[in-house]
């Protein structure tokens, strides 16, 4: 992927203090898809009414530039617009843009442009080109960290051969290099360990199917991807669960499942943009190389979006 076109000039070492009283990524960040016209084009009119939807009905920020928003296959004007859409939208304060990249120069380009959008933090995936050992993913976080943003660690093991294990959590948040993670690698055990080791790395919950279980093992947010199609449902979810209104949430978690497990699927962005596009969202068509949901499995993600429809969720 090509980077972005004019670099911001590097800035102080140090990056801004994440204080109880300003962590933008508590909460409910949705993990943005990205409507797509027909011709595969990039409808950034619908972009900017999702986004402030979603702050309408109950979520407290956007996290555009993940897989979910198909940052991958957009070109470097595309995903520049994208945060820049976002944030005049809802306001950076509650924008958090991925800023993956294969190396940690590209990354941190991206980090820099989130900063001068006025982005309150950014969420970085550690190097993913190769299985990167514990030295690399150091040197790749610390490098990011010189945009002068604070980041949110993504732990994604699963697609990126690459796992942030508690131990490295805690080196990376005892430099000063992540403020939080969002964990995605289904072990909810590892909160209580991560809990241990670096108890002011704040949890995230990352898959929308472990929601209770990581809710009531302390996370301090969802960086979530169903509450594209049903934000209101999802927050009451949410809220009920760190609440610790067990009964509330655990109905609710049980009627969503469903729908919720598509989040940790390989067509997870597929099923959301269908899920949308049931409700009258705009979610529309995918980008290669994501094709088109085979028959069973639109059946699937139907059937649970109607029910959830029926019960009056979405």
């Amino acid at each position: 992927m090509s980077t972005p076109s004019t670099p911001s000039t590097p800035t102080t070492p140090s990056t801004p203090a994440a204080t109880s009283q300003h962590r933008p990524w508590h909460g409910i960040l949705v993990a943005t898809a990205l409507p797509l016209n027909d011709d595969l084009s990039v409808n950034y009119g619908k972009f900017a009414e999702h986004c402030a939807w979603l702050v309408e009905n109950g979520c407290d920020g956007v996290v555009p530039n993940g897989s979910l928003g198909e940052y991958q296959v957009l070109t470097s004007e595309e995903r520049a617009k994208v945060v820049e859409t976002a944030v005049a939208a809802v306001g950076g304060q509650r924008v958090m843009p991925g800023v993956a990249a294969y190396g940690s120069a590209e990354a941190r380009r991206w980090a820099e442009q989130a900063r001068d959008a006025g982005c309150a933090s950014v969420m970085l995936l550690p190097p993913n080109a190769y299985r990167a050992d514990e030295r690399s993913v150091i040197a790749h976080y610390a490098d990011v960290a010189e945009a002068g943003i604070p980041v949110v660690a993504y732990n994604n093991p699963i697609d990126t051969k690459v796992d942030l294990v508690p131990e490295l959590l805690a080196k990376l948040h005892g430099e000063g290099y992540v403020h939080a993670v969002k964990e995605f690698s289904g072990d909810v055990r590892r909160a209580y360990r991560i809990a241990e080791l670096t108890p002011d790395l704040d949890l995230l919950i990352g898959a929308d199917d472990v929601l209770l279980e990581l809710a009531v093992a302390g996370a301090k947010g969802w960086i979530a991807g169903y509450p594209n199609m049903l934000p209101t449902a999802s927050a009451e979810l949410y809220h009920a669960a760190v609440s610790g209104d067990l009964a509330t949430a655990g109905k609710l978690y049980r009627q969503l499942h469903p729908l919720l497990r598509w989040d940790s699927k390989p067509e997870f962005v597929q099923a959301i943009k269908l899920s949308m596009d049931i409700v009258g969202r705009h979610g529309g068509p995918c980008r290669p190389p994501r094709v088109p949901l085979l028959p069973e499995q639109e059946k699937s993600v139907r059937a649970a979006t109607e029910r959830a429809v029926a019960a009056g969720l979405a």
